[in-house]
């Protein structure tokens, strides 16, 4: 098949771009206009515009994601040796925050299917010395957290959520209500960093809280711990989103759900091609969450990764791992308590997993011409 004539990446922002060009350039110019550069109307407006859109009653926008959860943690008063639960499978912001503060991350495999946190696995690492699970819904669907909050509740423990993969997604709870992925814990973290769903034009965060004093302290902390000009109350960092961003932020949200719409078309004609092929192994929805497809991610069964990653680059179609090695593994996070074999669900994904382009833009000839190849080399 020959190549498309457009060049095929793993999240095309430039054509998103073009299509809303006229409204960010303007909003750009507008912020520059004003100059109000730091905490400005944008930020504001932007900060209200997701609130309402998550029926949370707090946004606090921060820089980046992983300052989010860094701040989150800190809000909530862990102190240094206290254990915090989290997935192995998963990007290494998770962790890092938890072991720059001084606590100890506790890693617990996945389930096979949805990469999703294993629920039984939370269990079984809670001790007298656990205040915290940090679920990352990985990929773009929640983890399962009617059964984390029933933990939480039964062992006392505060839950945030690590939503930077699954913005707008919802979660449907076994009583019939459903809420977005991000507002169901104690607190709720996400990344706005480009390449995500909801991504500005450089870095940003956000967390979101239903708690008033909660979140009274999120923003004191984000702001050199002062909520009185010159007057700080506890030790802070600085961490504000920009107004640029914010007002970029502000257009796409307004697209955010449309976005949803195009990955979750996309993952369906992959979805299509790939069915009931020996050697590839779809990505399973979980029955409790919308999936909104931040990652396509497929489980090669008997296909050598490393050629066939070759093979697509050798038709322009690029091809990524996510995770290439379990946090278990990292240098920076070896720890006695595991060894190689520990979480075999975490081990064996790193092995076998490979994501292909999924953004917004795909269009079926694309789509066809990945697929093709993905099949050729798999036949």
């Amino acid at each position: 098949m020959t190549k498309t004539a457009k060049k095929i990446q793993m999240v095309d922002l430039k054509s998103q771009y073009e299509k809303i060009k006229t409204e960010v350039d303007a909003a750009i110019q507008n912020v520059l206009d004003n100059t109000a550069f730091i905490n400005g109307p944008e930020v504001k407006a932007f900060q209200a515009e997701l609130e309402q859109y998550l029926g949370v009653k707090h946004v606090i926008p921060c820089a980046n994601g992983t300052d989010a959860l860094q701040i989150a943690m800190m809000a909530l008063d862990l102190k240094p040796g206290d254990e915090v639960i989290t997935a192995d499978f998963t990007y290494v912001a998770t962790a890092e925050v938890i072991a720059l503060l001084g606590l100890k991350p506790v890693l617990v495999d996945v389930v096979p299917d949805t990469f999703e946190i294993d629920i039984q696995a939370i269990e079984k690492a809670i001790t007298p010395k656990t205040k915290a699970i940090v679920p990352v819904h990985l990929f773009g669907q929640c983890a399962d957290m009617d059964a984390i909050m029933a933990l939480a509740k039964k062992h006392n423990l505060y839950v945030i959520e690590d939503t930077a993969q699954a913005i707008g997604a919802n979660y449907k709870s076994a009583d019939g209500s459903a809420k977005k992925a991000g507002t169901i814990g104690t607190v709720g973290c996400t990344s706005f960093f480009p390449s995500k769903n909801l991504g500005c034009y450089g870095d940003g965060g956000a967390m979101y809280t239903n708690d008033d004093q909660l979140a009274a302290k999120i923003r004191m902390i984000a702001n050199h711990g002062q909520s009185v000009q010159y007057v700080h109350d506890s030790i802070g960092v600085n961490s504000r989103l920009d107004s640029i961003q914010a007002a970029i932020l502000r257009i796409k949200l307004r697209d955010l759900d449309n976005y949803a719409v195009a990955r979750n078309k996309a993952a369906n004609y992959y979805d299509k091609a790939f069915a009931n092929h020996p050697k590839l192994k779809t990505p399973a929805r979980a029955k409790f969450s919308d999936h909104v497809f931040h990652q396509y991610t497929l489980q090669l069964v008997g296909v050598d990764r490393t050629a066939i990653r070759e093979y697509l680059a050798s038709k322009d179609i690029p091809a990524m791992i996510y995770y290439p090695i379990p946090l278990h593994l990292q240098k920076a996070y070896l720890d006695p308590r595991y060894k190689a074999g520990d979480f075999p669900v975490t081990e064996k994904l790193c092995a076998c997993v490979m994501s292909l382009p999924m953004h917004t833009e795909l269009d079926e000839e694309t789509l066809n011409y990945i697929t093709t190849n993905v099949l050729e080399f798999c036949k």
